[in-house]
């Protein structure tokens, strides 16, 4: 993921702070699910260390891995939208300990404060556009008869 989209690069350092007061420190053993496409999304996380794959089920097939998220990435960003529902499915491919948040919570906080919220809603855009273009290369790498065409 780009710099842009990583916590310490996308949020000023006093809504850092602010955000980090509403979380607790939560740990995933390999394999784990974080959260599946299509169910209700009440919380994300912020990656401290280890691995999470981001999937997407393709009909007929395989789970296809979109993205591979570490350190400081943002996991989850359905979240922030409504209806609230995971549109991919996230797994821990290593040891994972993050920072979780609830989702309720940390809408509350940027309601109520607008320069907050704003900056949680760049910095959740920022990653969303990211994701729909790793989405969008993977899949064409997977399924299209050239590929994504990124590959020279």
């Amino acid at each position: 993921m780009t710099s842009t989209t990583t916590l310490t690069a996308a949020l000023p350092s006093a809504h850092r702070e602010r955000l980090m007061h509403l979380a607790r420190e939560v740990s995933f053993p390999v394999g784990a699910r974080l959260f599946e496409e299509g169910r209700r999304a009440d919380r994300f996380w912020i990656v401290r260390t280890g691995t999470v794959a981001l999937d997407l089920r393709v009909p007929g097939r395989r789970a296809a891995v979109i993205d591979t998220l570490g350190h400081g990435e943002l996991v989850g960003w359905s979240w922030h939208f409504e209806p609230g529902l995971w549109q991919l499915g996230a797994e821990a491919t290593s040891p994972v300990r993050a920072y979780e948040f609830d989702a309720e919570a940390v809408r509350a906080v940027c309601a109520g404060d607008a320069d907050f919220g704003r900056a949680v809603a760049v910095w959740v855009g920022r990653v969303v556009a990211h994701r729909l273009q790793a989405a969008r290369i993977r899949l064409l790498d997977l399924y299209a008869p050239y590929g994504s065409g990124s590959r020279c």
